[in-house]
């Protein structure tokens, strides 16, 4: 896992995906587009070492990443 390569916009797109916004409402809220969000996501899900969102999710708490977000 390479927890302290996750970027400041990974984090922030991981918060809202744990706080289940679809990709189109965290593209809006973070006036990027839908295709950076799906790359950011691919991105942690590679470098978190999961194979899906609820694995994104799970490992996040796991390691404390959410608590710096909350």
């Amino acid at each position: 896992m390479q927890l302290n390569k996750i970027s400041t916009r990974e984090k922030e797109v991981l918060h809202l995906i744990a706080f289940e916004h679809s990709a189109a409402e965290i593209a809006s809220k973070l006036f990027i587009s839908e295709n950076t969000v799906n790359s950011h996501r691919k991105n942690l899900q590679a470098k978190l070492n999961v194979r899906s969102i609820a694995g994104l999710v799970r490992v996040s708490f796991e390691n404390g990443l959410m608590a710096s977000l909350i």
